[in-house]
């Protein structure tokens, strides 16, 4: 099982440097889990950057993966690993999200880049 993290999905939306790195467990949709709140961010971000249309162009493509829904035990695991690793709030649910169903995480967030089951992709310039 895998879990792009919000920064893998945004960089294969934008077509960016590593979007081939990041399509591999994105084109695996049975794969694939989507916590909630990489939805929350990923719409967030397209909609401060562009419009209604690629949102739901972005949702259409991140809704084919598992949504796996904040729940109040993943809640609470995440506040422990959040406390465990020092990661903010977000990143700790994708990361508790993954770890709770035997998932890697596909990411470029240097927080999470030392994490047991993380692949980290290293950012790079166009």
């Amino acid at each position: 099982m895998n879990v792009v993290d919000t920064s893998g999905w945004l960089e294969y939306f934008a077509g960016g440097p590593n979007s081939g790195e990041f399509s591999i467990p994105i084109k695996e949709t049975r794969k694939l889990l989507v916590p909630t709140i990489c939805i929350y961010e990923i719409s967030k971000v397209i909609l401060r950057e562009s419009d209604e249309n690629h949102l739901l162009q972005a949702l259409a493509a991140i809704q084919k993966g598992q949504v796996r829904e904040l729940t109040p035990s993943i809640a609470t695991a995440a506040a422990r690993i959040s406390l465990k690793y020092r990661l903010p709030m977000a990143d700790s649910v994708i990361y508790t999200t993954a770890q709770l169903f035997n998932a890697t995480v596909w990411t470029q967030d240097v927080d999470l880049k030392n994490l047991p089951d993380v692949n980290y992709i290293s950012k790079k310039q166009n």
